[in-house]
C-alpha cells in the first residue's frame, strides 16, 4: 500500500507546456487568417470577388471534408505510432475546422464570421492557458471566458422576437450548468481532486477561483435576463477579473 495515497493521485505534469502553447497559438493563428481572408474578399469585397468567394467556400467545406477523413484514416493507420498518430489528428481536426467554418459563412455569411473570429480567438487562448498554467486556473479561466461569450450573445439576440425566448431558456440552462460545476468541484475537493474514477483536479488544489467564476458567471448571466444594458456591464466586470486572474497566475508560476 502506498504511503501517501493522495499524493499519488497527482496528475503527472506535461514535459513542454510551451511545445503545446505554441502548437495553440499558430493554430489559432492560421485559422485567424483564413477568417480574415474572408472578410477581405467575401464580406468586404467588390461584386464580382461576393460571387467567386461565395462557390469557394462551399468546394472549400468540401476540400475540408476530405481533409478531416484523410486525418481519421491516417490515425487509424499509425494507432502503433504515438507522434504519427497525433500529426493524423492534427489533419483531422485542420480539415474539421475548414469544413466547418466555410459552410458556416457560406450559409450565414457575416454574423457566422464574427461569431467565428470570436470562437478561434477564445479557443487559442484558453489552449494557451490549459498549456500553461494549473488546472484550477484552466477551469476558472475557461468559465468566465464561457461566459464573456454567452453574454456578447445575450446582447445581440434576447431582444429578437424570434430566438430571444430561446436564448433565455439556455441561460438559465447555462447558469444550471455553472451551479454543477460549482458542486463538482466541491466533491472534487473533498476527495482528493477524484470525481468517482476521473482525476478532475489536483489533490492540492486550490478551489476558490472556480467558486468566484462560477458565482460571478451566474450572476452575469442573470443580470443579463434583466436588461441588456446591464449585461453590457456585466461584460466588462467578467473581463477586468479574467485579466486580473490570468495576470495573477501569471506572477505565480513566475
Amino acid at each position: 500500500m502506498a504511503k501517501n495515497p493522495i499524493r499519488k493521485s497527482k496528475p503527472v505534469k506535461r514535459d513542454d507546456p510551451m511545445n503545446g502553447a505554441m502548437k495553440f497559438f499558430l493554430a489559432g493563428l492560421v485559422a485567424e487568417l483564413y477568417l480574415l481572408i474572408i472578410r477581405r474578399f467575401y464580406v468586404n469585397g467588390t461584386a464580382v470577388q461576393m460571387i467567386a468567394w461565395f462557390d469557394y467556400l462551399f468546394y472549400f467545406s468540401i476540400a475540408g471534408l476530405v481533409i478531416l477523413a484523410a486525418g481519421a484514416v491516417l490515425s487509424a493507420v499509425w494507432r502503433a505510432d504515438q507522434k504519427k498518430r497525433v500529426v493524423g489528428w492534427y489533419v483531422a481536426a485542420g480539415g474539421a475546422f475548414l469544413a466547418a467554418a466555410s459552410f458556416l459563412i457560406w450559409k450565414l455569411n457575416a454574423p457566422a464570421l464574427t461569431f467565428l473570429t470570436v470562437l478561434v480567438a477564445m479557443a487559442m487562448l484558453l489552449g494557451i492557458l490549459w498549456s500553461l498554467y494549473d488546472r484550477e486556473c484552466a477551469y476558472a479561466l475557461t468559465i468566465l471566458s464561457i461566459s464573456l461569450v454567452a453574454l456578447w450573445g445575450c446582447r445581440r439576440e434576447l431582444s429578437n422576437l424570434y430566438l430571444g425566448t430561446y436564448v433565455k431558456v439556455a441561460v438559465v440552462v447555462y447558469i444550471l450548468l455553472l451551479a454543477l460545476a460549482a458542486f463538482l468541484t466541491r466533491k472534487a475537493s473533498r476527495s482528493g481532486g477524484m470525481v468517482g474514477k476521473l482525476q478532475l483536479l489536483p489533490a492540492d488544489a486550490d478551489t476558490m477561483p472556480i467558486y468566484v467564476a462560477c458565482a460571478l458567471s451566474a450572476a452575469a448571466m442573470a443580470c443579463a435576463l434583466v436588461s441588456i444594458s446591464v449585461a453590457y456591464y456585466a461584460m466588462w466586470v467578467l473581463a477586468m477579473v479574467v485579466f486580473a486572474l490570468a495576470v495573477y497566475y501569471t506572477v505565480k508560476q513566475l
